[in-house]
C-alpha cells in the first residue's frame, strides 16, 4: 500500500511537470509554426533556436509588477485564474499514458486513476473551468472583461452539449466510460476513428471551441474586447490564464488521441513485446501516445494560422 501511494505521488508530480513543460514549449512552438507559415524566423535570441524563450517569458511574468484594479473584487480576482489553472491540471488524472511498467519487482501504472466514470469526470472538471473565466471577467469590474467572460462561458457551455453527444455514441459502442477500457479495446489499428468519424469531427470542433482557439477565439478578439476576460490581469495571474489555455489544448489532444486514435496502442505491439519484452513495448507505446498528442497540438496551431477568426454577430 505504501509503495502504491509513493508511485501515485511520483506519477502525479511527473504528469503535472510534463503538462507545464509542454504548455510552456507550446508557446515557443506556436511562434515557430506561425513563423514558418509566414516565412519568418521566429524566436532565435534566447538560446539555440530560441529554445530558452519560454523560460525568459516565465521569468518576465514573475518579475512584472502585480496590478490589482482598485475597484475589483480582490478575492475573486485572485480566485479566477487559480480555478482555471487547477481545473486544467485536474483533467489529466484519468488519462492512461501507457500500459503498466514492471519496475522494482512490481507493476507501476502509468495512469493516476481509472475511475469507472472517467469521461464524466473530464466533462465535470472542464465545466468547472468555466467558473474561473466567468469569475475573473466579473471580478475585474471592466465592461470589456465582462463581455469577454460572457462570450467565453456561453461558448464553452454551448459546445459542451455537442461534445457530450459525440461521446454518447462512443460510449454505447465501447460499453464503458473508463478511459483505460476504451484505449485497451483499440489494439493495433482497431481505432475508434474508423467507426466514429463524424463523432471525432464533432468532438474536434468542440475541442477548438472549448480551448478558445481560432476560429473560436471570439472571447479574446483584440479588435473589439481589448484582450477579453483577462484584460485587467498582469504578471503571473495573466500567465496562469495563458498557461491554462495551453494545458487545456494538451489535455484535449490527449483525450482525442485516447478516445479515437488508440492512445498508447500501435501496430504490431504484440510482436514488439515478444521481441523486446513488455517494458520496452509499453515505453514505446507511451512514446507513440505523446507523438499523437504533439501531432494534434501542431494541428491546433496550423488551424490558428490558416483559418481567419469568425465575426461575432449579436
Amino acid at each position: 500500500m505504501e509503495f502504491v501511494l509513493i508511485d501515485k505521488l511520483v506519477l502525479i508530480v511527473a504528469v503535472f511537470t510534463i503538462s507545464l513543460v509542454i504548455a510552456m514549449y507550446s508557446t515557443w512552438a506556436e511562434r515557430k509554426v506561425s513563423a514558418v507559415m509566414q516565412d519568418r524566423i521566429g524566436p532565435n535570441r534566447a538560446g539555440p533556436f530560441g529554445l530558452l524563450q519560454p523560460l525568459a517569458d516565465g521569468v518576465k511574468f514573475f518579475m512584472k509588477e502585480e496590478i490589482i484594479p482598485a475597484t475589483s473584487n480582490k478575492t475573486l480576482f485572485i480566485l479566477g485564474p487559480s480555478i482555471s489553472m487547477i481545473t486544467a491540471c485536474m483533467t489529466s488524472a484519468v488519462i492512461p499514458w501507457g500500459k503498466p511498467i514492471h519496475f522494482f519487482e512490481r507493476d507501476i501504472d502509468l495512469q493516476i486513476t481509472d475511475i469507472n466514470i472517467g469521461i464524466l469526470y473530464v466533462f465535470a472538471v472542464v465545466s468547472i473551468g468555466v467558473y474561473g473565466i466567468m469569475i475573473g471577467g466579473w471580478a475585474s469590474n471592466n465592461k470589456f472583461s465582462l463581455l469577454g467572460a460572457l462570450r467565453a462561458s456561453s461558448q464553452m457551455i454551448s459546445y459542451e452539449i455537442a461534445m457530450g453527444m459525440s461521446i454518447v455514441s462512443l460510449v454505447m459502442m465501447t460499453g464503458s466510460m473508463q478511459l483505460g477500457d476504451i484505449v485497451s479495446q483499440q489494439q493495433g489499428f482497431n481505432w475508434n476513428i474508423w467507426y466514429q468519424p463524424l463523432g471525432f469531427l464533432i468532438f474536434c470542433t468542440c475541442a477548438f471551441a472549448e480551448c478558445n482557439r481560432t476560429p473560436f477565439d471570439l472571447p479574446e478578439c483584440e479588435a473589439e474586447l481589448v484582450g477579453g476576460y483577462h484584460t485587467e490581469y498582469s504578471s503571473m495571474k495573466l500567465g496562469l490564464y495563458l498557461f491554462a489555455e495551453y494545458i487545456n489544448m494538451f489535455i484535449s489532444s490527449a483525450i482525442m488521441s485516447a478516445l479515437f486514435f488508440g492512445g498508447y496502442n500501435y501496430p504490431f505491439m504484440a510482436d514488439v513485446k515478444d521481441a523486446l519484452g513488455s517494458n520496452w513495448a509499453n515505453i514505446i507505446g507511451a512514446t507513440v501516445f505523446f507523438t499523437k498528442i504533439i501531432s494534434f497540438i501542431l494541428f491546433f496551431m496550423w488551424i490558428r494560422w490558416t483559418v481567419p477568426r469568425f465575426r461575432y454577430t449579436n
